[in-house]
């Protein structure tokens, strides 16, 4: 594999992280902020808006695991993809927690 390939890996694993919390807020009918939202990333943004971030989210993600070749068993490239999701992850939580206070 060459270096984009892990860079896609990263990147899947990014946008599929940062599908869950956009989708499950959207159909539990919940408002959550959006990079659409009024100010952008710290107002809150509709449901609907949240499933389609989703879903956009979703379909990237897939197309840089397709980039990234993580079908082909290869394990350092998993492992760049399971360090995205935990960048994501944990910077989002970290930015999420003070949301109740913006």
């Amino acid at each position: 594999m060459t270096w984009y390939n892990y860079v896609a890996c990263f990147f899947a694993g990014m946008f599929l992280a940062n599908v869950v919390p956009h989708f499950v807020h959207g159909i539990s009918g919940d408002r959550f902020p959006t990079p659409f939202a009024h100010p952008p990333g710290k107002g809150l943004s509709s449901p609907v808006l949240n499933v389609v971030w989703a879903l956009l989210n979703l379909f990237v993600g897939y197309v840089l695991v397709r980039i990234g070749r993580l079908a082909s068993g290869n394990d350092l490239g998993l492992l760049v993809f399971f360090f995205g999701i935990a960048v994501h992850s944990m910077a989002s939580s970290l930015r999420f927690s003070k949301k109740h206070s913006m």
